[in-house]
């Protein structure tokens, strides 16, 4: 049986467990068919003191010329941290060119978090993945990104209720299914689902250690069990497991990210 075949559009950090070296490996294991189109090549995450990155927008258009002349189409887009907004106007590219019929567009924003936008980033990128998310399908943005793209005022510890609020104004902005991940009440975390104008949950216990890239494992987890089961919240369900197992495997001390590969094998079973 053939497989789904996905492009992903990220960064590929060469030590490091987020962006592709994540969500390769996991759309892999997952059963799917994955192709990639790296952003740019960092020596490493920047978490660590020090690092150096590629920009790879001018061989990323060689590549899709490329491409074009091969007849490539995917059945599914997942994008991650993209870095420019010049990658946005190619990830348009791409989709009007490289999509196969019923082809899925789904984005995680990765802009943000705790209510502030990553070094490498300002309202103009902000502005850029506000136009771009009017393409997708699905969008996955944390709190914070939701906030930015709504233009709302960032509340910390914030209620379901404003999160609700939150999720209403960006639904005006796109016509994708918003997936708010991170979403907290009480000593849970998970997401919130808007849908077809309907509100759906998925909780579970919140654990006390915060790591590098596990929000590139969820949405590679996410994105693998949509295309196979087309449920949100069973897509939801088994990324966060993915994430809480890969949590609970990796020692605090551990500067890399999450050690996914120990918690990948059973969690695919």
């Amino acid at each position: 049986m053939l497989s789904k075949r996905i492009l992903t559009m990220q960064d590929l950090s060469c030590v490091g467990q987020c962006s592709l070296t994540v969500a390769l490996p996991v759309l892999s294991a997952f059963g799917v068919e994955t192709c990639v189109l790296p952003t740019a090549i960092l020596s490493n995450h920047t978490m660590f003191k020090e690092w150096s990155c590629l920009d790879l927008t001018e061989e990323n258009k060689n590549i899709m010329k490329v491409w074009k002349k091969n007849s490539f189409k995917f059945d599914a887009f997942y994008l991650g941290y993209l870095g420019s907004v010049h990658l946005m106007s190619l990830a348009k590219e791409c989709f009007s060119e490289f999509s196969a019929d019923g082809a899925k567009i789904i984005i995680d924003p990765a802009f943000g978090d705790n209510g502030a936008l990553y070094p490498a980033f300002d309202e103009k990128y902000v502005d850029a993945m506000r136009d771009l998310i009017k393409s997708a399908d699905i969008i996955l943005p944390n709190l914070t990104e939701a906030c930015f793209l709504s233009g709302t005022a960032y509340e910390h510890n914030a209620s379901v209720e404003f999160a609700e609020s939150v999720i209403k104004k960006l639904s005006a902005m796109t016509d994708a299914v918003i997936v708010m991940t991170g979403a907290e009440r009480g000593g849970e975390i998970g997401e919130i689902i808007f849908s077809n104008r309907t509100f759906s949950y998925i909780w579970a216990e919140k654990l006390p250690r915060r790591f590098h890239g596990t929000g590139d494992i969820f949405a590679s987890a996410f994105t693998a069990e949509y295309l196979e089961s087309g449920s949100l919240e069973r897509a939801c369900s088994v990324a966060g497991k993915l994430v809480a197992e890969s949590i609970r495997a990796t020692d605090p001390s551990h500067g890399y990210g999450v050690n996914f590969e120990y918690a990948l094998k059973n969690i695919v079973k």
